[in-house]
């Protein structure tokens, strides 16, 4: 048995699994992996650090799955921004089908990508915004919740609650992201409206997964309350893995007069990347959603996704019709 839904029919791919954009993480590696096991792989593209360097990122990519995959290409606020016309046009000259853009507005890239012929996903915080983005003409929304990794927006609205919302509010189909990585999360987001799920700290967590096993180890040792909220003062809130220079950074944010120039050495984004290729989980800030509280295992991507939607179908399928009389 399998599950069928708008985003197993709009991506080509056996299982409603989207691996989440995850800077440093998003990979060859992983993204082939994930899609060979019949989900929807994705390569980060800032993770590479110039447009022909994800060229050939996409290529390794393509030489080791013969199913789909996509790139992320997340836009923020920059002092010094990234060429981000330039990761755009190598991702359409190189016919990458699927595109998941988040951060600011995707608009002009949303556009590029549609007269390209690729499918787009955006990740969105708040419904408001998920409106703005199905306006545009984006294909599939992923609907993030404040459970999530990464920037969860500042309105703090779980994704019980944006789920249950974006079903009365939205037509373009969408899929839940923040908090899910075992098959009940799949099965109550499909009861949610959602047609799949997007999961990044969940696939950090396997074999394939291109970061040290210290830092794996240290996700499955962890719960539920091992994360933190960085840059709450700077109105761009961050969830994070909660290790020790999370917590005097948080320290230091309790100031009244903070500026974010007292925190920018502890959150360099050089630092972060050491923690995955050193093993070292309190060298620097690196991301993690509060579903790490539900992983206690490394298991390889086919045997996850496998493992998820066996268990949401048994679900569907036989647990919850015996409530029916």
């Amino acid at each position: 048995m399998v599950i069928t839904t708008q985003l197993t029919r709009l991506l080509g791919i056996k299982s409603p699994i989207v691996q989440g954009g995850m800077t440093h993480v998003g990979r060859a590696e992983l993204a082939s992996a994930v899609s060979n096991a019949g989900a929807l792989g994705i390569i980060t593209a800032l993770t590479q650090p110039t447009p022909e360097a994800l060229r050939q990122e996409i290529r390794r990519c393509r030489s080791m799955t013969n199913n789909p995959f996509g790139v992320n290409l997340t836009l923020l606020p920059s002092i010094n921004p990234p060429p981000y016309k330039e990761y755009a046009k190598v991702i359409v000259e190189e016919k990458v089908p699927v595109v998941e853009t988040a951060g600011n507005n995707p608009k002009e890239f949303v556009a590029m990508f549609k007269e390209a012929g690729l499918l787009t996903i955006h990740k969105c915080v708040t419904i408001r915004h998920a409106i703005s983005s199905q306006k545009m003409g984006v294909d599939i929304l992923s609907i993030d919740g404040f459970e999530c990794a990464g920037h969860p927006g500042e309105d703090d609205v779980s994704g019980l609650i944006l789920l249950a919302k974006a079903s009365r509010a939205l037509t373009t189909p969408y899929i839940a992201s923040g908090g899910f990585g075992d098959g009940r999360g799949l099965a109550a987001a499909l009861a949610l409206g959602a047609q799949g799920i997007n999961m990044g700290t969940r696939f950090m967590c396997t074999q394939e997964a291109p970061i040290h096993p210290n830092i794996k180890k240290a996700i499955v040792e962890a719960d539920e309350r091992s994360t933190t909220l960085l840059y709450r003062p700077f109105r761009n809130t961050a969830r994070v893995f909660k290790n020790s220079v999370a917590v005097e950074v948080n320290r230091i944010e309790a100031s009244k007069d903070v500026k974010f120039e007292d925190i920018k050495d502890l959150v360099a984004g050089t630092r972060g990347r050491k923690v995955f290729d050193s093993g070292d989980k309190d060298f620097g800030i690196w991301s993690a959603g509060q579903v790490i509280g539900l992983i206690d295992n490394v298991p390889t991507c086919e045997e996850l996704v496998r493992c998820i939607v066996a268990e949401a179908e048994q679900i569907i399928t036989r647990d919850l019709s015996k409530m029916i009389s």
